[in-house]
């Protein structure tokens, strides 16, 4: 899952770029509105932190042309105003949540993780292929019934995969949504997880699930051993 965070205080950012990452999302940063609304516009996320107050366009400007564009990324406004009439100004310009400055880190979270389920449909609590099981909730990985422990990264990795399967992911596909735009697509890191996926996933069953599709990428597809 990748989300942009859009704010001008470098260590806010900073801080909220590692945190998310900790849990396993990949995360871009744009430190103004311009440079926001030209990420959203052009990355495909799964989610938006949005600060209001902006360098160069403020984030209700930015939100307001990415509804009217037609992209429904969900939106979370971050601000230091807590007056209603600011709350009722973001939420009427298209945002799905608003968090007001100082904010406790859990209850951040808490709402990122609301709104991704919002975004996949409430209903949605388990990603499944073949025997092998997804809890998003939990970040728990299951095969066969057996459960098995993965890293974040990991975690990450195969669920970006169970979210497309039997599809050809190219190096530069994981790296934009497992880790950021500014990952070096040309280091081996991705194979390396791969590999650790592998040997987690494939070792002991059957059917393979984790291909190599040479000269492409990575695929997700049952296969005998």
């Amino acid at each position: 899952m990748r989300i942009l965070v859009v704010e001008d205080e470098k260590k806010v950012a900073s801080f909220l770029k590692k945190g998310l990452q900790a849990e396993g999302y990949a995360v871009d940063v744009a430190y103004d509105g311009a440079e926001g609304s030209y990420l959203a516009e052009n990355v495909d996320y799964d989610l938006i932190i949005l600060d209001i107050l902006l360098p160069n366009k403020d984030g209700i400007e930015v939100l307001k042309e990415l509804r009217k564009k037609g992209i429904h990324t969900p939106v979370l406004l971050l601000t230091a105003r807590d007056g209603v009439e600011d709350k009722v100004l973001g939420l009427d310009s298209g945002a799905d949540d608003y968090l007001t400055k100082p904010f406790a880190y859990e209850e951040l979270l808490a709402r990122v993780r609301a709104l991704m389920r919002r975004g996949e449909g409430e209903g949605v609590r388990e990603l499944r292929y073949a025997d092998l099981v997804l809890d998003p909730l939990r970040r728990k990985a299951i095969r066969g019934g057996k459960e098995i422990e993965l890293t974040t990264r990991e975690y990450s990795l195969l669920e970006y995969m169970i979210r497309n399967p039997e599809k050809v992911l190219t190096r530069a596909m994981i790296a934009e949504h497992v880790w950021d735009y500014t990952f070096d697509t040309l280091s081996n890191v991705i194979d390396v997880y791969i590999n650790h996926l592998r040997n987690k996933i494939d070792r002991g069953f059957p059917k393979r699930l984790i291909h190599t599709v040479r000269g492409a990428g990575y695929m997700l597809k049952e296969e005998e051993t």
